[in-house]
């Protein structure tokens, strides 16, 4: 299991900086979570992947760009002590990251370009809202025309979540 992760930038109103912090499941594109605040350090980065595996479980790899955060060796160190390997794309080539680069399009369009928001709680409610649409009821061409979580649903149960023998 792969996943990815991306930054992405926009403004409140009052021109204070927000940055959207993305993670995605490359196997059914499903968006695991979207960070916002005005700054996302690495610490926060680590945080929000400790959150993710303690409900998805350890990917066995994390598709990344160059980014400062993304580079610090706070994060390589954590991901080599949990085992993820750090599958980096090469500087200025984005289609190497395709299944980010399509999310965070999506994002942009349908959140960061069709509001202008007045505080940093707007935006988070606005995202949760529409990752569980996308994730729920917005159909993707690519998992045959479901939405992720129908194409690959997740466990309700933790019994649900270990094979039987």
């Amino acid at each position: 299991m792969t996943w990815a992760i991306d930054f992405m930038l926009d403004a409140l109103y009052d021109g204070r900086r927000v940055r959207a912090f993305n993670v995605i499941d490359e196997s059914n594109r499903e968006g695991l979570a979207i960070e916002i605040g005005t700054t996302i350090p690495s610490l926060r980065v680590i945080a929000v992947l400790e959150e993710l595996i303690a409900v998805h479980g350890k990917p066995d790899s994390i598709r990344l760009d160059n980014g400062p955060e993304f580079t610090a060796h706070v994060l390589a160190g954590w991901c080599a002590a949990h085992g993820i390997k750090l599958r980096y794309i090469q500087p200025g080539k984005p289609a190497q990251n395709a299944f980010i680069e399509r999310f965070n399009r999506t994002y942009r369009t349908e959140i960061l370009d069709a509001y202008v928001f007045a505080s940093l709680t707007e935006v988070r409610e606005l995202t949760t809202e529409w990752l569980d649409r996308y994730n729920t009821q917005r159909p993707h061409d690519s998992l045959g025309h479901v939405p992720p979580l129908t194409y690959r649903p997740r466990p309700t149960t933790l019994s649900e979540s270990i094979p039987k023998l």
